[in-house]
């Protein structure tokens, strides 16, 4: 059973946005899904009593402090975490995800931020390999025409870890997200850019992707 989490201790970089469509996807495909909540807000818990009905089914489960597991029958979980994530949970994270996103802007506080994280994410790891092959980076609300996305795509070549995307700025996200709604659930030509950039996640996350 595929378990992601999308992790960043920095908040306001887009957890609950790539953890919710990340579920969408899954569940667009047929996948019996689940949306993990671990984050005090409760924003995807929100999100999904938004949703309606008619769409495909995103489960979510109330939780207990730590990683807890999924009903039987559930094929694929998305896990949005919490700013400011402590090392129990962290750890936690670690032992069960197969793929772990970490989603940053293009900003010299989240750089920062982000960077020194990374630091610790990578000794929860029992090896270099082990790190490099769950953890990817994701870029958040890039204009790949502004000075910020230049220096976030050298902040990037520095972390020996794949980028798994770079996903455009755009209102889509947001107006989606009112409704309980991804980009997978509306016609692809209304969000045909955006999906573009997903590919490479998405190729990244199924594991038809170089790791």
């Amino acid at each position: 059973m595929p378990v992601v989490a999308v992790v960043n201790p920095k908040g306001g970089v887009g957890k609950t946005t790539l953890a919710t469509n990340l579920a969408g996807y899954f569940a667009g495909s047929g996948r019996r899904t689940m949306l993990g909540d671990f984050d005090r807000q409760q924003s995807s818990v929100h999100w999904l009593r938004l949703r309606p009905e008619a769409l495909p089914a995103i489960e979510t489960w109330a939780m207990d402090g730590r990683v807890a597991r999924p009903p039987k029958g559930v094929t694929h979980v998305v896990l949005d975490t919490p700013a400011q994530i402590d090392a129990r949970r962290l750890a936690d994270v670690v032992r069960v995800a197969d793929r772990i996103v970490v989603p940053l802007q293009p900003s010299m506080f989240d750089v920062l931020a982000t960077g020194a994280f990374l630091e610790n994410l990578r000794k929860a790891f029992r090896s270099p390999g082990e790190y490099r092959e769950t953890v990817a980076v994701v870029g958040m609300r890039v204009d790949p025409r502004t000075h910020s996305a230049e220096q976030l795509g050298r902040f990037v070549e520095t972390l020996e870890l794949p980028v798994a995307g770079m996903l455009r700025d755009t209102q889509n996200y947001l107006h989606l997200a009112a409704h309980g709604l991804t980009l997978f659930d509306v016609p692809n030509q209304r969000v045909e850019k955006d999906l573009a950039t997903w590919r490479p996640l998405l190729d990244w996350v199924e594991g038809r992707s170089g790791r």
